[in-house]
């Protein structure tokens, strides 16, 4: 009677901390605003969704009013957002028309080069390759860690933007991830030698625009859940343009000579939310848990894209 008690409370803890990871629409603390106006609590790892669910049944925004200015001059994007309309980066941030293990069809969100590609070296396209084929196991949200840039900009889940005198500060949900950016253009001053998730992010302001300049990034994150690479020479330059009251376009540029032939960039919009109460929730990860066989084992139960 015992054996079978823990055998039903084990089932029971897998049960619940797969569907934990796996999509669940419309659930939580609700959609973020226009145009990333999306719920969707996604899971990390490979079942992450970058928005779903939606308004449901209320009644249609107002239309947006303009960029709010803080007494200083410089726009108020203070608020809580959700990374919408990035054809699906969170599962492949190039172009994916066909669909392929675990990753749905998308657009991706590559504007520059124009195919919508990363532009690899050899080295790094065969490194790409390799984790999506063999590695799939060692995606590193699947073991709690940050998703790095600029993955974490369009991650699942709300994030919220603060704007303490000299700074613009972001605040993730999922893994609790923070972003502390000073806006005094001041110098990188970290060695080389040093790495970070979220690297050493420094910024500006050029007019409406903050202006954001990150090195110092580890090397061991993926662009998404599809395993594209780069290595610890990225270096990432984001805009930040807000286009009315309550729409952010972001862009990034990667620029990494070690694993790309020539820099690229992504441009999507982040969304502010509009829903009363809306609150950035306690987030869980737990390393090695249940979710593990979706990596491991196809419908038939024979094991692939195991790490060698």
């Amino acid at each position: 009677m015992r054996r079978r008690l823990l055998t039903w409370i084990a089932g029971t803890v897998a049960i619940g901390t797969v569907l934990f990871l796996m999509p669940v629409p419309g659930t939580a603390q609700g959609p973020a605003g226009p145009p990333g106006e999306r719920g969707g609590r996604g899971g990390g790892g490979r079942g992450a969704r970058g928005g779903g669910g939606g308004r449901g049944g209320r009644a249609p925004l107002p239309p947006a009013g303009p960029v709010k200015h803080m007494a200083d001059g410089k726009p108020d994007i203070s608020g809580y957002y959700n990374a919408g309309n990035n054809g699906g980066a969170v599962f492949e941030v190039q172009k994916h028309p066909v669909a392929k293990t675990g990753i749905p069809p998308g657009q991706g969100a590559i504007v520059d080069p124009p195919d919508g590609l990363i532009p690899y070296t050899p080295e790094y396209a065969q490194i790409a390759k390799d984790n999506f084929e063999k590695h799939l196991a060692d995606e590193p949200e699947l073991h709690c860690y940050e998703s790095g840039l600029p993955n974490q900009m369009y991650r699942q889940f709300g994030f919220q933007i603060l704007q303490p005198s000299g700074y613009v500060v972001m605040n993730w949900e999922f893994m609790h991830a923070v972003r502390i950016i000073p806006t005094d253009n001041r110098p990188h001053v970290l060695p080389k030698s040093t790495k970070l998730f979220m690297g050493d992010s420094v910024g500006h302001w050029e007019g409406d625009t903050l202006v954001v300049d990150t090195t110092n990034l580890i090397g061991r994150t993926w662009l998404d859940s599809a395993g594209n690479a780069h290595s610890d020479e990225m270096h990432v330059v984001e805009r930040f343009t807000p286009k009315d009251e309550r729409t952010i376009d972001y862009e990034a540029t990667m620029d990494d000579a070690k694993a790309y032939t020539k820099p690229w960039t992504v441009k999507f919009t982040l969304g502010k939310t509009n829903q009363p109460g809306y609150e950035i929730m306690e987030f869980a990860c737990i390393e090695g848990n249940s979710d593990a066989p979706h990596y491991t084992q196809d419908e038939g139960g024979k094991a692939t894209n195991v790490t060698k």
